[in-house]
Formats: C-alpha cells, sequence, structure tokens
C-alpha cells in the first residue's frame, strides 16, 4: 500500500514508516501538521493515510478536522485517525457520506502491530476499524436510532464496527457461526439494508449505527 503519514512527533512518524517499510508498504509522504497532511494526500492520493487528531498549532483536534477537510475534497479518501484519547467532535463528518474507509484507533493498538496492519488493510479496502473506547463513546453521547435492535443486535454490530469478521465475533460472544449471521441478517432487515443493494451492507450498517 501507499501511506501518507501525518503527525507532528517526529519520532513516532520514523517508527510507523520503518514498521510500514518492513512490512512491504511505502510511505509516499511524512508530515507533522493539519494543512500539510491535506495537501499531500490530496496531492499523492494514497491507499490509506495514518493522521493523528491532535497537532499544532493548538494541539486539540487539528488533525481530526484535517482528515474531514481531506473527505470533503475526496469523499473516498481511506483514512485511519489515531488518537492518545478518544475525541469524538467531528466523528460524525468523518463518517458522514456512508462511504466507510475510516479506522479510528488509539494509540495503544499500534503496539499490536499484527492487529494495527490488518485495520490498515481493512481501512484501504473500504471497512472500518473503530476502536472499541470510540464505539462507545460514539453510542453514549446521544439518542440511539437503533432501538429497534436487540441488546445481543447491538452487541453484534458493535463488534463489526470494530472490523471483526463474523468468525471473530462467533469466538468473542462464544456462539456459533450460524446464530452471529443470522444476527447480522436481522441488523440487515431492521436497518432497511436489502440484499441488492449495490453497497456493502456490512459498511453501511456499521457507518449507520456510529452515525
Amino acid at each position: 500500500m501507499r501511506i501518507v503519514i501525518a503527525d507532528d512527533s517526529l519520532l513516532l512518524r520514523e517508527g510507523l514508516q520503518l514498521l510500514l517499510t518492513e512490512a512491504g508498504h511505502e510511505v509516499v509522504a511524512s508530515v507533522g501538521d493539519g494543512t500539510s497532511f491535506v495537501e499531500v494526500a490530496l496531492a499523492h492520493r494514497p491507499d490509506v493515510s495514518i493522521v493523528d487528531v491532535r497537532m499544532p498549532p493548538s494541539h486539540t483536534d487539528e488533525g481530526l478536522r484535517a482528515a474531514v477537510d481531506v473527505r470533503r475534497a475526496w469523499p473516498a479518501a481511506p483514512v485511519m485517525v489515531l488518537s492518545q484519547y478518544v475525541e469524538v467532535s467531528y466523528a460524525d463528518e468523518l463518517l458522514a457520506g456512508g462511504r466507510g474507509s475510516v479506522g479510528y484507533l488509539l494509540k495503544d493498538r499500534v503496539s499490536d502491530i499484527d492487529d494495527f496492519l490488518a485495520a490498515l488493510e481493512r481501512v484501504a479496502s473500504g471497512g472500518t476499524a473503530m476502536d472499541p473506547l470510540v464505539v462507545s463513546q460514539l453510542m453514549s453521547r446521544r439518542g440511539d436510532p437503533l432501538d429497534q435492535l436487540t441488546p445481543r443486535e447491538r452487541e453484534v454490530l458493535g463488534l463489526m464496527a470494530q472490523g471483526m469478521s463474523n468468525t471473530s465475533i462467533a469466538e468473542a460472544l462464544t456462539v456459533t457461526l450460524g446464530g452471529v449471521e443470522k444476527h447480522t441478517q436481522r441488523i440487515f432487515a431492521k436497518l432497511g439494508l436489502l440484499s441488492d443493494d449495490s453497497a456493502n451492507r456490512r459498511v453501511l450498517a456499521v457507518l449507520r449505527f456510529l452515525q
């Protein structure tokens, strides 16, 4: 994959670049502020961008706002947001459009290299990779429009949002694969995602859940 990195920490940028290069990927640009990130992301159109939430000058949410700006100019842009803390102020805009290709992980997750690389692959291929804590905060801050889902269906959909496959969900919930597949089909039906939808129903269900 061709990757852009945006983080104000030179040490982290170099560490990520080394990790990604050793995994066979190409880092086409590495920058330390939001404005530069928007420029290089739109110039290089990478397979996925990795951007820190907090960057100069205020170190609040410049990176997240920059990611939103990139998605406005290039709606299909695959973006993986990294953060030391959960910041959801611009999450709705980042998820807008129902296109997928969005990840939001806490930086602690990067230490599990295999999982992190797998999450990048999912985002690059149009899927989602959401940190469990991000999912939890997105759910708790709003009136949930998905009240028709059962608690188990909401649990399954929450794990789907983290990028877990049906097999992984079955293992996590200690249920059969067939049981998970039945839950997912009921989720799709309740959300009005028909089997002949041209878009990926799994991604659409996750985005509707998070929004």
